[in-house]
């Protein structure tokens, strides 16, 4: 009589890598869809509220309401997550986004620009969630592995924001042929796709990595600690200068490129573009800031953060010159907010990564979303001086501008790196 051999035991290390092979897969299926929801509302938001408001500054509001909303949402998230797990965090930010696309939707049908407005405030929490997902990433990351693991989930949104900006038209019409007004259908098309992620992240973000992570580092008792997101953010930053100058870099890179990208679709508009063509300039824009982020991931693992994040002010210097020279040239636009979204993936990537790195675990997520509030209210700042820039004098001034804000960025960067040796 033989025996049948049994398996070895599943070692504890291999549970968790196994845990965290997983754990990437939910959120970047979670990314691929809400990147649809984030990206198709994207690309028309701008153009509609300028349609309805028959106004250029005004236009530029359409940005700033989305990242304002992904600002305000950011902290509700983290606390959200500090005190139920990155699963309860991901579910607030998604449901959000899903009102925000209804309003949106009903906006338009009336006319209504400021409830557009206030409806793009809550179509924000897609990026908050899209955001916060790759800190999900990085909880049950091994040691040098953080920026690499945080960079596959933001290279997933590739898929879904590129697709996004050219499924507008597609769903302009079927909305049309739904019964919905004019340029309404791919608000609600982002409506079913924020309403996919909340499924995925509910059903398959199990076991909840944070939760995990927290169970193995001995502190996951440690529940009203956990709740004073701000506090303990604001007393993390304040003893850890790397966090602080990581958290830096971060909102620069996003605010240039919020500054830039948001007014490109009005400048493209007015030049007499077509919405294919506008559609095709945001999708390869979004391509830069997410296809190569692999590469800027495993870059800032071997290379360091600190080159990384000088890699991308460098980039987003190039690509303000390019878009302040470009005139009506669509090449030029598309060459410049391409190397825009580079700069971007750069300084998301590597100064994500830095703080993940630089701050205890119990702190991670009210620092993250300290971090993300800063980044995104930065960002909404900057699109209201992008639009009032390119409304008043133009959009070559506003490449000028953002020019000398990330030299200046960069310049400070390395003098403290080379002044403190790291």
């Amino acid at each position: 009589m033989t025996s049948t051999p049994t398996k070895p035991p599943i070692s504890p290390a291999d549970r968790i890598r196994s845990i965290q092979r997983r754990t990437l897969s939910v959120l970047s299926a979670a990314q691929i869809v809400g990147g649809v929801g984030v990206a198709v509302g994207l690309a028309l938001s701008s153009v509609v509220v300028d349609e309805l408001s028959g106004s250029t500054v005004i236009s530029g509001l359409a940005g700033t309401a989305t990242v304002l909303g992904a600002a305000l949402l950011a902290l509700p998230t983290a606390k959200a997550s500090s005190g139920g797990g990155r699963r309860a965090g991901l579910a607030l930010a998604y449901v959000a986004a899903l009102a925000g696309c209804a309003i949106s939707v009903a906006a338009i049908s009336m006319g209504n620009w400021p409830l557009l407005l206030a409806g793009l405030v809550l179509v924000g929490g897609g990026s908050a969630g899209n955001l916060a997902a790759r800190y999900s990433a990085t909880d049950l990351s091994p040691q040098g592995h953080a920026a690499r693991h945080l960079s596959l989930v933001v290279w997933a949104a590739t898929i879904g924001s590129v697709a996004g900006p050219n499924l507008a038209k597609p769903a302009d019409q079927l909305g049309i042929q739904a019964g919905l007004a004019e340029k309404a259908g791919p608000f609600a098309f982002a409506a079913l796709a924020f309403a996919l992620s909340l499924v995925i992240i509910i059903v398959g973000l199990r076991p909840d990595p944070l939760k995990l992570a927290r169970e193995l580092d001995g502190t996951q008792h440690d529940t009203g600690r956990r709740t004073r997101t701000v506090r303990d953010a604001w007393q993390t930053l304040r003893t850890t200068p790397m966090a602080r100058r990581a958290l830096v870099m971060i909102a620069v890179s996003h605010t240039a490129m919020v500054s830039v990208m948001s007014m490109t679709p009005v400048k493209l508009h007015h030049d007499g573009s077509t919405l294919d063509v506008i559609g095709l300039v945001i999708s390869l824009h979004i391509a830069g800031m997410y296809l190569m982020s692999p590469v800027a991931g495993w870059l800032a693992d071997k290379a360091g953060k600190i080159p990384v994040l000088l890699m991308g002010m460098a980039l987003l210097l190039s690509a303000a010159a390019l878009a302040g020279t470009a005139g009506h040239r669509v090449w030029q636009v598309t060459a410049a907010l391409v190397l825009l979204g580079l700069g971007w993936s750069c300084g998301l990537v590597a100064g994500s990564a830095l703080v993940s790195e630089s701050v205890p675990l119990e702190r991670r997520p009210a620092v993250q979303g300290l971090s993300d509030l800063i980044m995104n209210v930065c960002g909404a700042t900057g699109t209201i001086i992008a639009g009032a820039i390119v409304g008043i004098l133009s959009y070559g001034v506003l490449g000028v501008t953002v020019g000398v804000m990330v030299t200046a960025a960069g310049l400070w960067l390395l003098l403290v790196w080379r002044r403190t040796g790291g």
